[in-house]
């Protein structure tokens, strides 16, 4: 399973893949079409989990794939 987390890291987006920063020092919008891009990219091999942190701190989460 491919996961991909968009957080807020002071006042900038990171995009993490696997616990990993894949980018650093981006808008909120520019994170989510980041991390969008790599699950359309991945979903038809492999399970995708995004979770997304909103702008007061919650965390909602996406899930797609062959068997989503």
């Amino acid at each position: 399973m491919l996961r991909l987390a968009v957080l807020k890291k002071g006042s900038d987006w990171t995009v993490l893949r696997d616990g990993q920063p894949l980018a650093q020092g981006l808008s909120r919008s520019q994170a989510i079409a980041l991390a969008d891009k790599l699950a359309f990219e991945s979903e038809e091999t492999e399970d995708v989990e995004i979770l997304v942190q909103g702008y007061t701190g919650e965390v909602q989460a996406r899930y797609s794939g062959p068997e989503a």
